[in-house]
This record gives C-alpha cells, structure tokens and sequence, in this order.
C-alpha cells in the first residue's frame, strides 16, 4: 500500500484518508497508525467533535507531507498507515471508553504508536490506559486551555475534564513528569487547580508560555521529562480561539498557531510513544481553519516521531 501520489491525484481527490497514507483496517508493524475516535458523548458545552476526525481528514489533504528545509520527509523515515474511525455509542460514556480502550491496545499490540484525532478530551483516558499497559506510567505534554482534572459532575464520570484526574488516581502518567501547557480561563471554583498542583503535575499558564516562549517551555519539558516516554494530548482549544474557533469551550487569551507549532516542532527532542489530537468540532468552525490547524498539528506531530526514531537511531550506532 501506497500513500497517494500529490503530484498525480489534486488534493481533493480519492477517499479522504489521513494526509492521504493508506487506508488500514488491520495494520501491523507501523510506526505510527492514525485512527480517528469520532466521539462526543463526554462534552459539557458545544457539542460536534464527533464530526472532528472526518473535518480533519478532508483538510489533510491540503498537506504533502514535506516541510520546507527540514530534510527527509516523514513517511521517508517512518511508516505510517490510516486505521480508520473507532466505532463508538454516543449512548453510553462508560461503554464509549471501553471500546476505544480495547481499540487502542489491540492498535499498540501490533504497531509502536498512534495519533489519535478526536472527538472530545475524554477519550485521552482510554488512549493513557493502553499506552500505560505498554510502557507503565507515562510522562505527558498536555497542551490545552482547561486542566481537565475536574471531577465527575453532571452524572458523568468520563466528561471531558476528568481525563487525567482518572489518569493521576490510576497511575496511567507520572504526575511528576506532567506539563500542561496554555491553561487559562474560567473556572467553578478557586482551587480548580489545587489538585493538578497538589499531585506535581507543572502548570504553565498561557501569560507563562507568552512571557517564556516557546523555545524556553521547550527546554522546562525536557529538563522535567528527560528520555522517559511520553505521550502528547492537544485539545484544540489551547490556541486562542482567532486561530481555531472550532471547537466546545472556547477560551479567548491563549497562544497563537504559530506559538504552538513552534512549541511542538521540539517534540522530537524527547521520547514520544502517543498523540492525539482532540476537540475539534467543525459545527463552530465555517471556515475551516481549525480543522486545517489540527491537521498542521498531527502532521507535525508524526514528522516529531519520525525525528525521534531517527536520533534515538543515531544514539543506539554510536553508543
């Protein structure tokens, strides 16, 4: 299977499939498989990020898969292949969590990674558990307006601010070992971020990661996390809203597109083992450019992969 060939099919041709890579059901032995988690069963304000995975694939196409003076392209180094869609109830959270679960772990039994395009942040825990059965408790990049570690409210246990409150008390991720990045906004109570900080989870606020910079937040991640394998959740939302108005919970204030593409082509330096790409919903997004940012981002985050392996191969000749 071959990714299709930009130069002989326009980029709005064929069955839309992730940066148009090889549609796999049934992959095996890929660096890295995309798959989607069309999902929004856990949203507690605007709804349609299960509409997400399908906007994100039509605007890959836009993408050729080559940066502009970053030398090889990444499906030269790594091989990369599109599962497909998690079939997932929109009836039933816990049902919902447990499919994507299963898919997850059965995706990782027979590959080294995936990317995950969502759907809302709830199914990060599903992603956390079958990278944890992996590789133990992981260290996490988490790049998002809102902590998510709220608890359960509404009746819901897996709404899409619990993610990693669960992850924390199931030690799927190493607290210790956790950014979250770009937080800011509004929240139901003063001591919303007690938790995270209580357990050593680092807070870096959106004023922080402006008055730092990229390129500084970059080095604070790798000084926290070193060569321990990490897994990177974006929630759309981290960018302020002018440049990705697509998505449930908006939070004006936050990072520009380039600040975190910036702030993600550092990824590579450290020892990524899962993405994903979450909270887009295109019912708020007419015009398409959050879908066409978060394709920017999961084709960054693959090239990041791919110049991983390529150092961590440098490092295994020389030692």
């Amino acid at each position: 299977m071959e990714r299709v060939d930009t130069t002989v099919s326009p980029r709005y041709a064929q069955i839309p499939t992730f940066m148009r890579l090889p549609h796999d059901p049934a992959p095996r032995g890929r660096d890295v498989v995309v798959v989607g988690a069309p999902y929004d069963g856990g949203t507690s304000y605007r709804p349609g990020a299960r509409f997400g995975p399908r906007a994100i694939r039509n605007e890959s196409g836009l993408i050729h898969g080559m940066g502009i003076d970053r030398g090889p392209g990444t499906f030269d180094r790594i091989s990369c292949v599109d599962a497909g869609d998690i079939d997932l109830t929109p009836f039933n959270m816990h049902i919902a969590m447990e499919t994507a679960g299963r898919r997850l772990g059965e995706l990782l039994d027979d590959n080294d990674a995936f990317l995950m395009l969502g759907g809302d942040h709830s199914l990060t825990l599903a992603a956390l558990r079958a990278v944890a059965r992996r590789h133990g408790p992981v260290a996490v990049l988490h790049l998002d307006a809102h902590s998510d570690t709220n608890p359960a409210f509404y009746g819901g246990e897996y709404h899409h601010g619990t993610p990693f409150r669960h992850a924390i008390e199931e030690k799927l991720v190493d607290p210790q070992r956790m950014l979250q990045i770009g937080i800011r906004g509004h929240n139901p109570r003063p001591d919303s971020l007690d938790y995270a900080r209580g357990h050593g989870v680092r807070i870096v606020t959106s004023d922080e990661f402006t008055e730092t910079g990229a390129a500084g937040i970059a080095r604070m991640a790798k000084e926290s996390i070193g060569d321990s394998p990490v897994y990177v959740s974006v929630d759309i939302d981290v960018v302020d809203p002018a440049f990705a108005p697509g998505t449930g919970t908006p939070a004006p204030g936050g990072p520009s597109s380039r600040e975190i593409l910036s702030f993600l082509r550092h990824v590579g330096d450290l020892r990524p083992v899962g993405f994903d790409v979450m909270e887009v919903s295109p019912l708020y997004d007419p015009a398409g450019i959050t879908s066409i940012l978060a394709t920017e981002i999961g084709a960054e985050l693959l090239h990041q992969y791919a110049r991983a392996t390529a150092r961590k191969a440098r490092e295994g000749e020389s030692a």
